[in-house]
């Protein structure tokens, strides 16, 4: 939509004939997108952004790019947040293509596929998976009954997706009102999964609210764990049961995660990280190759030393 009318919906004002085709962060949008400012720690992106037009408070305003376009508003968070519905993807196609099944595929009864998806050759649908619109699926991939892929997400080669996963379910996020209201912020994104992925029973790997949550080649990821919206898991990670990470997370390869552990959200963590049973990551980890333990996690010969010094007391 123009902007002068989105910025109508959002009771700014703006004239400006540009054509917004979405929403996205400050470092990824183009020039026909309406992007955000709210964290300072952003500062530098919003420097650089390309996007049409920004919203932001009015102290931040002189730091939006020329040719940009700042629209001031005290909560430009919350303004993100009702813009979002206005691109908001169909919840079902109403028109489009029959899904094109590859060969040697076998889809049992009450699988659903949906309009415009590609499915790849000997690949295996359980009864009870649901596969949206949109959707791109690679060969040799098995789908456990009941797994629900959402529309518009990408699976590679040799995916795994056992019984009860959800894999594009709405991030969770919400801006909230002075008031105390929770608005939605529309997840526009979707999830790329690379190839030799597995997901264990009842995971759920939330959609981007836009751009993608990216998993990389060869990752395994057990059971009831939770993947936040926009984290970038790298190549080889092992995630075990009811690890819960939180959104704009990124992951460095080959890192192992224990059991009943926590991430918070927009954490970087290095390569090759081991990260103890039932521990609690609070800060990112710039150095590979370690092991954390604890809550709020530490090295894990400083935590040993911890809990030794408080058992003599």
């Amino acid at each position: 939509m123009k902007l002068k009318d989105l910025a109508k919906n959002l009771g700014l004002d703006c004239q400006s004939e540009i054509e917004i085709t979405g929403l996205n962060t400050l470092k990824d949008a183009k020039k026909n997108n309406l992007s955000f400012f709210e964290n300072k720690k952003y500062l530098d992106e919003l420097k650089h952004t390309k996007a049409a037009a920004v919203l932001v408070h009015e102290e931040f305003s002189s730091f939006v790019p020329k040719g940009v376009l700042a629209l001031v508003d005290n909560e430009p968070y919350l303004k993100l947040a009702i813009a979002s519905k206005f691109f908001a993807p169909k919840h079902i196609e109403d028109e489009g293509e029959e899904p094109q099944i590859g060969d040697k595929t076998k889809i049992m009864p009450n699988a659903y596929v949906g309009k415009n998806t590609k499915i790849g050759n000997n690949c295996i649908l359980m009864s009870g998976v649901f596969i949206g619109d949109n959707v791109s699926i690679g060969d040799s991939c098995v789908m456990y009954p009941n797994s629900v892929i959402y529309r518009d997400c990408v699976l590679g080669n040799s995916c795994i997706i056992q019984a009860g996963a959800v894999i594009g379910s709405d991030g969770f996020g919400f801006a909230h009102t002075k008031e105390g209201k929770h608005i939605k912020i529309y997840q526009n994104g979707n999830v790329i999964l690379e190839n030799d992925i597995e997901i264990g029973a009842n995971t759920t790997v939330d959609r981007a609210a836009f751009g993608s949550t990216l998993i990389k080649s060869g990752t395994k990821i057990d059971n009831l764990v939770q993947i936040g919206h926009n984290c970038v898991l790298d190549e080889n990670v092992i995630i075990t049961g009811q690890v819960g990470i939180a959104g704009s997370t990124t992951l460095g390869r080959n890192i192992v995660i224990g059991g009943q552990s926590g991430i918070a959200g927009h954490l970087k963590v290095a390569a090759f990280t081991t990260i103890a049973a039932r521990s609690g990551l609070t800060k990112s980890v710039t150095k590979s190759g370690q092991t954390y333990a604890g809550f709020p996690a530490r090295l894990r010969k400083e935590w040993l030393k911890t809990l030794a010094k408080i058992s003599r007391l």
